[in-house]
């Protein structure tokens, strides 16, 4: 009887591709039951939800962008991570969302087995760039904090960190293209990715390798790297009690905003995704399926709103771009101050305190998503500013 049930949903998918691309085409949609998928009400809010994403998403980063052409402080080597993100985050929104809402509209996937199999790959991709971004940003941030570099502002660290990451990325989304498990529909049949209910044993070892080395393992780096972080921003609480205190909140702050965005974004849909691999058929409904997948592609809306509205640097180059902030300084210096305000700490107190540690200086602007750079100078530290 189940398997009865199970070739009736099976022949209820032909609404949701074009048959025309082959009769193999329905062997990586199984276990939908699209008896189950969205209502026409239902297609109309995905569409709404999926073209703010899309709109929003892309003007975002858009702005990114545009803030890292107009102003020449926000080049930084730290900040080509930033501008990576905002690349990835962008051409999801280009490539993916746009096509994920016009079939939300037609309430069906309209580009057929080849269109669902780039729509997989693309949107994979660039999801694991932005990841992979983020974890790598967390890691430079927490090295800057407590490993003392002297030399001076060094591009190809970071370009090669790019390069790597989209290497990375593309090592763990060709696969599916090769044969190496697949892309299909998933959720309401309006977007597709990796084939989580192929029970097969490739598609099984495929997506336990991806959620451990795409999610879990990048999870785990990131809340090492700030909770590491965190622990140095108090041993320096510790010291200068008055003057870092409220940047010991802040950080707290940014660094609890950027993980649980990252958590909420992407942990859902892994879960969700893990439950459909190895739960049994069914367990995942369309309707349940489609919560996750937006939380993950609204990643492309916040991460920009994280760093224009929590990085000093961004959100006051934002504000000159908008004209709500002079251009001229009443310090006298130019819309963007070359050298930020930074607190000294004493190398001789720090280490009688805290002599495990090897933290030269703590930036007043925060030392993540490239708030600030290390100061490269021992012999002529900037005094302490209110």
């Amino acid at each position: 009887m189940n398997s009865m049930n199970m070739f009736s949903d099976l022949a209820e998918l032909n609404y949701s591709f074009n048959v025309s691309d082959g009769d193999s085409f329905l062997d990586h949609w199984n276990d939908i039951p699209t008896t189950q998928t969205l209502s026409r009400a239902g297609f109309i809010v995905l569409s709404v939800i999926l073209g703010f994403i899309m709109i929003f998403g892309f003007l975002n980063n858009f702005v990114v962008l545009i803030l890292f052409c107009k102003f020449k402080t926000l080049r930084t080597p730290v900040n080509i991570l930033l501008l990576n993100i905002s690349v990835s985050d962008m051409l999801v929104c280009l490539c993916g969302t746009t096509l994920s809402f016009a079939s939300s509209i037609r309430g069906r996937w309209f580009l057929g087995k080849r269109g669902c199999s780039w729509y997989g790959f693309i949107n994979s991709c660039f999801g694991i760039v932005s990841l992979i971004s983020l974890v790598v940003l967390s890691y430079d941030r927490y090295s800057t904090l407590t490993v003392y570099h002297k030399r001076g502002p060094n591009y190809r660290r970071p370009l090669l960190a790019v390069g790597g990451i989209w290497l990375y990325s593309l090592f763990w989304t060709v696969p599916p293209l090769l044969g190496w498990s697949s892309y299909g529909l998933e959720g309401a049949g309006t977007s597709c990715s990796v084939s989580w209910t192929l029970r097969t044993t490739a598609s099984h070892s495929y997506i336990i390798c991806l959620f451990i080395f795409c999610l879990g393992l990048p999870v785990l780096i990131m809340v090492y790297c700030y909770s590491r972080l965190l622990h140095a921003v108090k041993q320096v609480g510790k010291i200068r009690k008055n003057a870092a205190r409220k940047r010991e909140y802040h950080v707290l702050f940014l660094v609890l905003t950027t993980v649980v965005c990252y958590m909420l974004c992407w942990m859902p849909y892994g879960v969700v995704a893990m439950m459909a691999t190895f739960g049994r058929p069914g367990i995942i409904t369309p309707i349940a399926s489609v919560v996750p997948s937006l939380l993950a592609k609204s990643s492309t809306v916040i991460n920009p709103l994280i760093y224009i509205l929590m990085n000093k640097q961004f959100k006051r180059c934002f504000l000159i771009l908008i004209g709500c902030k002079r251009t001229q300084m009443e310090n006298g210096l130019s819309s963007m101050p070359s050298k930020t305000t930074a607190i000294h700490l004493n190398r001789r107190m720090y280490s009688k305190t805290a002599p495990q540690l090897s933290i030269p200086q703590v930036s007043s602007s925060l030392p993540i998503h490239g708030f600030s750079t290390p100061i490269t100078d021992r012999s002529n530290p900037p005094n302490v500013t209110s």
